[in-house]
């Protein structure tokens, strides 16, 4: 599944064996032991349930286009390991990446650390090493005992909040919410995308309790049919657009271009909208609504929740009347409301088929099939999803279009083969 074939990276992915584990204790003193390194420069903590990724790609953008030298913390990756960390616009290194496994090993393993609160203090450490002035990080799970909770951030974002990890962070989007407003530190400024308004409550008041200024970016755009205008006391970008397709990402750019402006204090427009416009360049990200083949379209999504599939399908079903056969390579993770999945499937597809990815969190795919059945959704199985890929691109016509969402490891296992071949 994974694209590196180095073993000092094999040995992080092992582990993940031991699943998720919140608090911050490990971390600490793992950060301790490497001089905290997250001292060394500011930082931007950037959690959500969507727009996470988009939002920190935005925002180490616009930074860049600044002039500033720049970390960017993101997760999970597609191909390669080295996809989660860059630093001056390139991916880690893989010496880098053997070095501190070699030299940390006996910790990590003695303090019997996950994969993610190894990785996390491997990115900090990075960053200092490259003398990043900003670094921005996006949050693994939740927030409050998220491992990147460490930082003590200039600019704290939360883009979205939807009911997922319940078992982990709360049933409940009050309790969802208070998990990720943790990130919210005493003194400093919180930026908050488009929130269900429980959850905003919530947000508000743990801003109030910790004395944060905040900034509701709804209060500073006005949505148009195909951009965003945007305007602060000294901004008026009245044509905001984003490469990444979709109004949603329209309003993560938005928040991206409103947490920088209000960092920086800086009034040339001009930066912002290189910085939106650059995106994919600088930063490289992929999986968003991303035409990996045309004539026929093939789109990978990296919608993996219920927020995030209605998301797409809004944009899918805007661009796609124009494909006479629409083709959907689906799956998903246990902690997903798979039924509520199943039920935005329904209706856009001519084609549905279901398989599975090698990870401990994958739903189990008779399980999955069985679950489209009860919903009365016809699906098919396939254990080759590469394969069904390539068979489309061989005998599909120039009007016909095939989907691939549901889980970023399933993007990820997919273009390393595609790639591989």
């Amino acid at each position: 599944m994974y694209g590196n074939i180095i073993p000092e990276i094999e040995e992080l992915y092992s582990l993940q064996k031991f699943g998720i584990k919140l608090g911050l204790e490990n971390i600490q003193s793992f950060l301790e032991l490497l001089g905290n390194p997250q001292k060394n420069f500011k930082s931007i903590h950037i959690a959500g349930s969507n727009g996470k990724g988009s939002t920190s790609s935005f925002t180490a953008s616009i930074l860049m286009e600044a002039g500033f030298s720049v970390g960017l913390y993101t997760s999970p990756h597609f191909v390669r390991f080295n996809e989660r960390i860059q630093a001056l616009g390139e991916y880690i290194d893989d010496d880098y990446v053997v070095r501190f496994v070699q030299k940390y090993r006996d910790f990590i393993h003695e303090k019997r650390l996950t994969f993610f609160e190894a990785t996390t203090a491997m990115a900090l450490a990075y960053f200092s090493s490259k003398h990043v002035e900003y670094a921005v990080i996006e949050t693994g799970l939740g927030g409050r005992l998220d491992a990147t909770n460490v930082l003590k951030p200039v600019a704290s974002v939360i883009t979205s909040i939807s009911l997922e990890h319940t078992e982990h962070l709360g049933a409940t989007l009050e309790l969802i919410a208070a998990e990720k407003a943790a990130i919210i530190k005493p003194g400093s400024k919180a930026f908050i995308g488009r929130l269900p308004e429980t959850a905003m409550q919530v947000v508000r008041k743990h801003c109030e309790s910790v004395n944060a200024e905040l900034f509701e970016v709804d209060d500073y755009i006005i949505e148009r049919e195909n951009h965003i205008e945007l305007y602060t006391e000294e901004l008026d970008i009245e044509r905001l657009d984003s490469p990444l397709r979709g109004k949603y990402q329209r309003r993560n750019a938005a928040l991206a271009v409103l947490t920088s402006y209000e960092v920086l204090d800086e009034p040339d427009q001009s930066i912002f909208e290189r910085g939106i416009k650059n995106v994919v360049r600088n930063t490289r990200i992929q999986g968003r609504f991303e035409l990996y083949h045309t004539a026929p379209a093939i789109i990978f999504d990296s919608a993996h929740n219920e927020e995030g599939l209605t998301n797409f399908l809004d944009e899918f079903n805007e661009s796609g009347k124009k494909y006479v056969n629409r083709i959907l390579i689906f799956t998903a993770l246990r902690d997903k409301n798979i039924t509520a999945m199943v039920e935005l499937l329904r209706n856009h597809f001519t084609e549905i088929y279901v398989t599975t990815i090698e990870l401990d969190r994958a739903y189990p795919l008779d399980e999955l099939a069985d679950v489209f059945k009860m919903h009365n959704v016809p699906c098919q199985i396939t254990t080759d999803p590469v394969a069904k890929i390539k068979e489309f691109m061989s005998t599909a016509s120039a009007d016909d279009c095939l989907v691939v969402t549901g889980s970023m490891y399933l993007l990820g296992a997919i273009k390393q083969k595609l790639e591989n071949n």
